[in-house]
């Protein structure tokens, strides 16, 4: 039986089936917002068509650079030809903006944090899944592909944290005293502002939820607002701590995230991670595991070719009769296998920020295109982060543990 022949696509139809690029808006002509621009040129994905700032001539300087047109914030929140708003101004501001753009009909891309507080967190978390909105927020962690290298062998290995630490001597030549950043009611602290990234760190690796936290923070005299800041949280039977200070020179910042498994323990350098070392005491048979893994397709397209990087594997025998026993599990640890990851070290820091910054970029685009498709770094996950720093920064004025809420709850009272 013969049948009619189908007739091949118009250019027309050929074109519609390819999505067009997310023509985006950016508000927040600053540094960063110049950041994420150049970012965006790397990605075909998007296409960057509006610039707007409360500061007319950044929005215009900025515009004319990246070759889009300069608005008002009014206008590009309800401009036709944009499909999502990229925002990059100060914390206190994120969430009124995202609201405002969700409202719009617009999809969100935010700068970390989601917002400055758990309630607008939480209001703008809801909006955002009210409407059926993409919003993804630029925990670029979440985009790491070291980090997210480690973590495949971690959930491949079934490895489970006990310790999670990061230390942070982060560099203040750039901040001077009246920088928002120091000025809490427009950063939220150093909890909120930066603390955030590695709150939801932690979370890529440990699977049981915070419930309570301790803090302290410190500064030197006279200054407006602490510049050193540590808080433990305690997840399940898993202790995190993190430790912040903005007082050192730039030449002299080094960061260093430590994840203790028990049977083996990663080491990661940078806080935009660059460098990593994974340690596991395993036996032939988890050797050989660990080899297929970093050999796969799967491993390897977890960074394809967008930053570049070296993976070795070198393994040796351990002295010692039988299994090891640690915290009551037993295991296999006849053999010493030792994972190291480069993504280029310091020199590569701003290549590996932009690449991160970008894979966010394409992260929104492909959940706008692709039907059901959830962010890396989405709202609940951002949420979280702002809930645990919210409970730090009162754990650190109250000068007691702080209960940190069930997730989807109003933030709880204080502990007695």
């Amino acid at each position: 039986m013969s049948h009619p022949a189908i007739p091949a696509p118009s250019a027309l139809q050929r074109r519609e089936q390819v999505p067009r690029p997310t023509r985006l808006a950016l508000i927040g002509a600053g540094r960063f917002g110049r950041f994420i621009l150049d970012s965006a040129s790397a990605v075909p994905e998007v296409r960057p068509v509006v610039v707007a700032d409360t500061d007319a001539v950044h929005a215009a300087q900025l515009a004319a650079d990246a070759g889009c047109r300069v608005a008002t914030v009014e206008e590009a929140l309800a401009a036709t030809d944009v499909d999502a708003v990229v925002i990059a101004t100060p914390p206190r501001t994120h969430a009124e903006l995202a609201q405002a753009a969700l409202r719009a009909g617009k999809d969100v891309f935010c700068e970390k944090p989601l917002a400055a507080t758990p309630g607008d967190a939480a209001q703008t978390r809801a909006l955002a899944e009210s409407l059926g909105r993409v919003m993804v927020i630029d925990h670029v962690m979440r985009y790491n592909p070291l980090l997210r290298a480690i973590q495949t062998v971690q959930n491949h290995c079934g490895l489970k944290p006990i310790r999670f630490l990061f230390e942070n001597d982060a560099a203040d030549e750039s901040l001077p005293r009246d920088h928002w950043f120091w000025d809490e009611s427009a950063s939220g602290g150093i909890f909120v502002e930066h603390g955030v990234h590695f709150f939801d760190a932690a979370t890529m690796f440990v699977s049981d939820p915070a419930t309570s936290v301790s803090a302290m923070t410190t500064s030197r005299a006279g200054w407006p607002a602490p510049d050193l800041v540590t808080a433990t949280v305690m997840h399940g039977d898993c202790l995190a701590t993190h430790t912040h200070s903005f007082t050192h020179a730039h030449r002299c910042e080094r960061q260093l995230m430590r994840i203790d498994f028990g049977s083996a323990e990663a080491r990661i350098a940078g806080w935009i991670p660059v460098e990593g070392v994974l340690d596991l005491h395993t036996d032939l048979a988890g050797e050989s595991a660990v080899r297929a893994l970093v050999a796969s397709p799967a491993f390897v397209g977890l960074d394809p070719g967008r930053t570049g990087w070296h993976v070795d594997v070198q393994a040796r025998d351990v002295t010692g009769d039988g299994d090891a026993v640690g915290r009551g599990t037993r295991f296999g640890a006849s053999r010493r296998v030792t994972v190291t990851l480069s993504l280029g070290g310091e020199a590569a820091k701003q290549t590996v920020y932009a690449a991160c910054v970008a894979a966010a970029l394409r992260d929104l685009h492909d959940c706008r295109t692709e039907p059901g498709r959830q962010p890396l770094s989405g709202p609940r996950t951002a949420e979280a982060a702002v809930v645990l720093a919210d409970c730090a920064t009162r754990a650190a004025s109250l000068g007691r543990t702080v209960a940190v809420p069930p997730a989807d709850h109003s933030p709880a009272k204080e502990a007695s």
